[in-house]
């Protein structure tokens, strides 16, 4: 939806609210704070959903497709849980969507187990 405009005087001064920021018009704005963990997590999400996607192309690779795919969609589920920033929630959702592609395309090629358990 379109932000509305508001008619002169009717904005409150941020002088006047408590525990206001200035917006700094990013996107990826962090709140200036490490962590560890929820990087950590964005960092394993990605790798696993470009091995996951690349591994994907080739059908005889299915196995480790389809247990990266799964491995990062877990990964990045939980990582999504406990994100704290728009940063970490961006990555996390473009190794999501690369984990997602892997493992489905993994599971159309033989699946977790397919030729391993007969």
């Amino acid at each position: 939806m379109a932000q509305t405009v508001r008619p002169a005087g009717t904005r409150i001064a941020p002088s006047r609210v408590a525990n206001v920021r200035p917006a700094n018009g990013s996107l990826f704005a962090t709140d200036g704070k490490p962590h560890p963990l929820q990087e950590a997590l964005m960092v394993v999400t990605g790798v696993l959903g470009v091995l996951a996607f690349v591994t994907a192309m080739f059908h005889n690779l299915h196995l480790i497709s389809s247990w990266a795919g799964l491995i990062g969609i877990l990964t990045g589920a939980y990582g999504q849980f406990i994100s704290r920033t728009t940063w970490q929630r961006f990555g996390l959702i473009m190794g999501l969507g690369a984990s997602a592609v892997g493992f489905y395309l993994g599971m159309a090629h033989g699946g977790l187990f397919g030729g391993v358990v007969t």
